[in-house]
């Protein structure tokens, strides 16, 4: 963690694509402290992050699905990320938002 706080980002977006990521420790009059916390603190505009254990494939998936439209579409992170959790819950696989809910984004939501 410290080694991220000491970071000096100009990132748009950092995509933590893994299992509780979003999670931390919760410090009395701080919040949580965790790997998001550090990588906004670091200059990262916005973070992508999950709050619970996620499964690999449907991930995959997922992060496929937001690159995809961040990179071809050219949405910007928060609709990307939307759209690609619409598109996972629509489909009987994934329909379970166990599957697609654990990522939400954080910093400037726009």
């Amino acid at each position: 963690m410290h080694e991220i706080y000491n970071l000096n980002l100009s990132a748009d977006l950092v995509v933590l694509s893994a299992c509780e990521t979003a999670l931390g420790k919760n410090i009395s009059n701080e919040g949580v402290i965790g790997l998001t916390r550090g990588f906004l603190y670091a200059g990262a505009r916005r973070v992508i992050a999950s709050g619970w254990k996620v499964d690999d494939a449907a991930t995959a998936e997922l992060m496929r699905r937001v690159y995809r439209h961040l990179l071809i579409d050219k949405m910007s992170p928060s609709a990307a990320l939307q759209a690609a959790q619409l598109s996972l819950s629509r489909e009987p696989r994934w329909a379970n938002p166990y599957f697609w809910a654990a990522f939400t984004i954080q910093g400037d939501w726009m």
